[in-house]
């Protein structure tokens, strides 16, 4: 169906084959759009950084690499993140004794302090998005992203096995190699040998 009207079109794709991925993928970019974006001007900190500033006063000493399960990005984000943060000292990095090559992370009290502000008005902002929900839904809602968050398949993919490749996760056992020939590290030209 033909639509000049934006509203419609989105009620489209949100009813369509698609629905349930293009509904989480709209809450998720709507909310950048406003929270992230908000964050980033006021504290000029990337939501990469803020959450990984928020894993380390979360946790004390946790290692550099547990953000990767945390709030799956590619390595390299990763290190840049935590790079900007130590840079303006607001998380600590030092080896860990068990293994000098890997960083635990510690949060400075200028850390805590920023993160105690990012978090106050996120909880606003996560109650003014979810303020659309009663006790019931909100439960019901945290129920079903936990479920998912928790499940196989959510960081890897059968249909998808080059992308858990780029993510850092393990491809699942037993699933065939389904990446382009440039990913195989084969540039799909014989050597004419």
């Amino acid at each position: 169906m033909q639509t000049d009207d934006p509203n419609a079109m989105l009620a489209q794709l949100l009813d369509s084959d698609l629905s349930e991925l293009l509904s989480i993928s709209y809450v998720v970019l709507a909310n950048n759009q406003v929270t992230n974006r908000h964050i980033e001007r006021v504290h000029d900190m990337p939501v990469q950084c803020w959450s990984a500033l928020l894993a380390t006063v979360s946790f004390p000493g946790l290692r550099a690499r547990d953000l990767l399960h945390l709030f799956p990005r590619p390595q390299n984000t990763v290190s840049r993140a935590l790079a900007l943060l130590e840079a303006r000292g607001l998380i600590e990095q030092r080896p860990c004794p068990q293994d000098a090559r890997a960083k635990r992370l510690y949060p400075t009290p200028d850390g805590s302090d920023v993160l105690a502000t990012i978090r106050q008005t996120a909880r606003l902002r996560q109650d003014e998005i979810f303020g659309v929900l009663d006790a019931g839904e909100r439960a019901t809602f945290l129920a079903l992203c936990r479920k998912i968050a928790a499940g196989p398949r959510l960081v890897r993919s059968q249909v998808m096995p080059d992308q858990a490749r780029r993510t850092g996760m393990p491809l699942d056992a037993g699933v065939s190699d389904a990446r382009s020939p440039r990913d195989r590290g084969d540039s799909g030209f014989s050597s004419g040998k």
